[in-house]
């Protein structure tokens, strides 16, 4: 899931080599920690943040089978 958060990422970026995905593991929850460059900032958000729901809504569609609820967090 870390691949596919990372290439939704850099397809979406003017700066492609900035984006970084940190997985982090909780008890109950995964956690994608989404950075990238501060001017593509508001590109990876989208409008009203669709873009961010739209790659939430993957995750936790992608990792329908785990028992762990996947959380994105993007950092500024």
């Amino acid at each position: 899931m870390r691949e596919l958060v990372a290439f939704l990422a850099r397809s979406l970026v003017d700066e492609p080599d900035s984006v970084e995905v940190t997985v982090v593991e909780a008890d109950r929850a995964t956690i994608y920690e989404l950075s990238v460059a501060p001017d593509d900032l508001g590109k990876v958000i989208g409008r009203e943040g669709r873009t961010a729901r739209a790659i939430r809504q993957l995750l936790v569609v992608g990792s329908a089978d785990a028992n762990k609820r996947p959380i994105l967090d993007i950092l500024e």
